[in-house]
């Protein structure tokens, strides 16, 4: 008869194949499956059989130390989360150790960042072994995240780390601190800049960024703009700034305003040849039946300039109520768009996060019920989608038409095939990083050392 241990809500252990002597784990009967925080996963074969490379954070809220591991493949699983949302997983086999006892487990491997806990243990795991009491931690044996943190070795500094600077106005978004952290884990010297703060020098010989009561912010070499919409004026003033002084910014001040333009945007999607929603433009309010008309009549979508997020956009089901939403906007004085709606994308759209030219992860959005807008803050929720070779050409074309280095490309699949909604120069990071698993912040590090490293080789080369 076998052993069984009483184990706690919450216990450590250890995944000795997996080179993991210490992980905090969330005991769940109710779960099936187990599960296993992951990032940058890379399936491959080795004599014949399925294996797994990944990335984990053993340690939770801390991301300069990373443990590489190496599992054998049993199965690829839909998993379906507590939010409802199904994601295609790899499953793992692996020994798990708990107190005295050792015994072997499934575990599926996703990006458990923002959960409590980087394993969770379900009820298969636990069945003839276990006893849970379910009021009590650590039954076997409590361990404090410091002791555990002296398993692990942190990521080691680059001698020749650059300062880096995080320009935005919240410190706290889910996005900034990814990317702080994600630059300290390559060494770097990782510092947030408030936009509101900053002041300029504007001088032909020695131009200045200065910061709260006077502070020089000098030898930066690089920055990365995280402009909000209703900082887009003066953040690109500060960027540009940043610029003169040398600064290597990873969207330039000029790509992010063209992004911003919606109108603009348009236009040179359109000179660049790249598909989008047939779209209407006017002042007039004596225009209005003719621009209904342009795009296909009702239903259709009036667009805000200067909305972002999914504000500002309204959908209008007949042309009764289409004229009476644009020509009230247009008494406010508001500038719109009029926009065909795909209706056969039923609430959905697939947002392509573009790096440096390349389609680093892509996940679609659904809207929520009774909406229309896919934003996953107004509701909406997303799950992973494999991008047709098309749709990546347009994706990566659209990001380079606004001459972005980062770009959030949102596409929309219609009748007359992929088109582009929109491109966002600060798309956020939860959602794609949390779907596909992958470390985007990381990513966007990279781009800004193969910038500068292309940069120095070119004025050598001078």
């Amino acid at each position: 008869m076998t052993k069984k241990i009483v184990i706690g809500k919450e216990e450590w252990c250890e995944l000795p194949e997996l080179g993991l002597p210490a992980i905090k784990a969330r005991i769940d009967s109710g779960a099936k499956t187990s599960s296993l925080h992951a990032f940058n996963i890379h399936p491959f074969e080795d004599a014949g059989k399925k294996y797994v490379h990944f990335d984990i954070h053993p340690i939770q809220n801390n991301r300069r130390t990373v443990q590489s591991c190496r599992g054998l493949v049993v199965d690829q699983r839909d998993v379906k989360s507590s939010s409802g949302d199904k994601e295609r997983r790899h499953v793992i086999k692996t020994p798990i150790i708990m107190g005295d006892e050792a015994w072997e487990i499934e575990v599926t491997l996703t990006n458990r960042d923002s959960m409590g806990y980087r394993m969770l243990i379900g009820r298969e795991a636990m069945k003839e072994r276990v006893l849970i009491d379910p009021d009590s931690s650590f039954c076997l044996g409590a361990m404090a995240e410091s002791s555990a943190q002296e398993y692990y070795k942190e990521a080691p500094s680059k001698k020749d780390g650059l300062k880096i600077a995080l320009l935005a106005s919240n410190p706290n978004l889910y996005s900034n601190k990814r990317i702080i952290e994600a630059g300290e884990e390559h060494g770097h010297e990782m510092r947030f800049i408030n936009i509101r703060h900053c002041y300029m020098n504007i001088s032909a010989l020695d131009p200045e960024v200065y910061y709260r009561g006077g502070e020089l912010l000098e030898n930066v070499d690089a920055v990365i703009p995280r402009i909000k919409p209703s900082m887009t004026f003066y953040g690109c003033a500060v960027t540009r700034q940043f610029q003169s002084t040398g600064a290597y910014c990873l969207n330039d001040s000029v790509s992010i305003a063209r992004s911003r333009d919606k109108l603009r945007s348009l236009q040179l999607l359109s000179n660049h040849t790249i598909p989008m929603p047939t779209t209407g433009f006017a002042n007039s309010p004596v225009d209005t039946k003719n621009l209904i008309k342009m795009v296909g009549g009702a239903p259709l979508v009036i667009k805000l300039l200067e909305g972002t997020q999914g504000k500002g956009v309204v959908l209008a089901e007949t042309n009764k109520a289409a004229e009476s939403v644009i020509n009230a906007f247009k008494s406010l004085q508001a500038n719109i768009l009029v926009q065909e709606f795909i209706k056969e994308a039923q609430g959905k759209d697939i947002r392509c996060f573009v790096i440096n030219g390349k389609v680093v992860g892509s996940i679609q959005r659904e809207a929520a019920a009774g909406d229309f807008r896919a934003n996953l803050h107004l509701g909406g929720t997303a799950t992973s989608v494999r991008i047709t070779p098309q749709e990546r050409k347009i994706a990566i074309n659209a990001a380079k038409a606004m001459g972005l280095k980062v770009a959030g490309v949102d596409i929309i699949r219609s009748k007359d095939g992929p088109k582009v909604l929109e491109i966002n120069s600060s798309p956020g990071l939860e959602g794609i990083e949390d779907v596909t698993g992958k470390d985007v912040a990381s990513l966007m590090i990279d781009c800004i050392e193969q910038g500068i490293k292309k940069r120095k080789s070119a004025a050598l080369a001078n």
